[in-house]
C-alpha cells in the first residue's frame, strides 16, 4: 500500500489570527481534558549530539515534533525540526512539515494568547530584548492583541530598528513598559526583574542551554508566576528548577497556566507585583499550528 504524505518545506504566510485562534483553542482542549500533552522526551544519540521529542494528541490527530542537534566535527552543530501529523481516526499521516519556523510562529503566538490573558488592558508601552527572528515574531503577534504605542527594543548587535528606539540596555528599554518580552539565547539572567513596577508582564522562552533563565532565579518568589502549562514548565523551566533546588520557591506557588486562565480556574495577577510568564515550547502548539497544513479534503 503506497501512502502520498503532504511535505511542507517552508512554511507559508499564515493568518495571525488563524494561528493565535488554533493556538488558544489548543490550550482550550488541554482545559477540557480532550488534549494530552506529555512530557518532552531527550534521547542521547551514540558519539554525542541528542534528539528532542515533543508530542500531543486531540480527539482527532497526533503529532510528534523532532529536533535533532548533531555536533559536527570542526564546525557548528546541525539543528533541524520536523513535526509528523497523524489522524487519530485512521492512523494515515497528514502532514509533515519543516519545523523551524513553525517553532518561531507557535511560540510568539503563546507568548501573545499570554499578553491577551495576563497584561493590562490599556498596556501601551512594550519593550523586547533580542532581535532575532523570536523578537520579530513577537513583536508582531503582541501587537496583535495589544495597541502598543511605544516599542523599546534592546540587543547587543543592534544598530537601527524600524519598528521601534533602540534603548542603550535591557533595563533602560524595561524600565516603565508595560509588557517586556525577553527573546534571547541567554543562559542567565537579561534584566533585574526585581526593579520593574507591581503589574508589569514580564514574558521568557526556552533555549538549549541547560537549566537556561531569563530572569534570576531568586526573583521567582516577588513575582506573580504563571506558565504554559504547569505538569511540564515547573519541571523544565530553568529558573523555576534552580529555584526549587535552592528551597526559594516551590511548583505549588505558579499562579497559574494557560489552560487554567481560560477557563477562569486560577487568579489572576494581583497587581501588586510584577508578573512573569515562562513557556518551554510544547507538542500542542506544534500540533496546533501544523493542522492549519493539513490540505482540505
Amino acid at each position: 500500500m503506497s501512502i502520498s504524505i503532504p511535505i511542507v518545506e517552508q512554511l507559508p504566510a499564515l493568518p495571525t489570527a488563524d494561528v493565535l485562534s488554533a493556538v488558544r483553542s489548543a490550550f482550550t482542549e488541554l482545559a477540557a481534558g480532550t488534549a494530552v500533552q506529555p512530557p518532552q522526551t531527550v534521547t542521547l544519540l551514540p558519539g554525542g549530539g541528542d534528539v528532542i521529542a515533543y508530542q500531543a494528541a486531540t480527539s482527532d490527530a497526533y503529532a510528534a515534533k523532532v529536533s535533532p542537534y548533531l555536533p559536527q566535527p570542526g564546525d557548528s552543530a546541525t539543528v533541524t525540526a520536523w513535526t509528523l501529523v497523524l489522524s487519530t481516526r485512521t492512523g494515515r499521516p497528514l502532514v509533515l512539515c519543516d519545523s523551524k519556523a513553525l517553532t518561531v510562529e507557535r511560540t510568539a503566538a503563546t507568548t501573545a494568547l499570554a499578553i491577551d490573558l495576563l497584561a493590562r488592558k490599556d498596556a501601551s508601552t512594550l519593550a523586547i530584548i533580542g532581535a532575532g527572528a523570536q523578537a520579530h515574531a513577537h513583536l508582531r503577534y503582541a501587537r496583535a492583541v495589544r495597541s502598543f504605542a511605544d516599542v523599546r527594543i534592546y540587543s547587543r548587535s543592534l544598530r537601527a530598528a524600524q519598528d521601534g528606539t533602540i534603548a542603550a540596555s535591557a533595563d533602560e528599554a524595561a524600565a516603565g513598559a508595560d509588557v517586556v518580552l525577553l527573546c534571547t539565547s541567554a543562559g542567565e539572567a537579561v534584566i533585574d526583574v526585581t526593579a520593574l513596577a507591581p503589574g508589569t508582564l514580564v514574558t521568557s522562552i526556552s533555549t538549549n542551554v541547560p537549566r537556561a533563565h531569563e530572569i534570576a532565579p531568586a526573583a521567582l518568589p516577588g513575582l506573580d508566576a504563571y506558565g504554559d502549562y504547569r505538569p511540564t514548565v515547573t519541571a523544565s523551566a530553568g529558573e523555576m528548577v534552580i529555584a526549587a533546588e535552592q528551597g526559594a520557591w516551590s511548583p505549588e506557588q505558579l499562579r497559574g497556566d494557560l489552560p487554567e486562565l481560560l477557563t477562569d480556574a486560577c487568579e489572576r495577577p494581583t497587581g501588586d507585583r510584577p508578573v512573569f510568564f515562562r513557556s518551554i515550547g510544547l507538542g500542542i502548539e506544534d500540533l496546533a499550528i501544523a493542522r492549519l497544513l493539513v490540505p482540505s479534503s
